[in-house]
């Protein structure tokens, strides 16, 4: 039952996660220094994109709590 279950979070935690806004210009800029990234600047999440940060990190945190239980049960 455990691992069904931790087969739907996992395939919610990867949905939403592909789902997400990219928080930078991408990949590119930060090997050639296009953009200048700045790792620590502070991004406000509004609306939707809130929604799904939120969902996101209650997934994952339900995801390492039922990988705990499966491990020692």
């Amino acid at each position: 039952m455990l691992d069904i279950l931790l087969m739907i979070v996992s395939a919610g935690l990867i949905i939403l996660t592909l789902l997400q806004s990219g928080k930078s210009d991408g990949i590119s800029s930060a090997f050639t220094g296009n953009g200048g990234l700045n790792l620590f600047a502070n991004v406000k999440e509004r609306g939707s994109e809130k929604i799904i940060s939120n969902l996101t990190l209650a997934l994952g945190i339900l995801f390492f709590v039922l990988v705990i239980l499966i491990r020692v049960l």
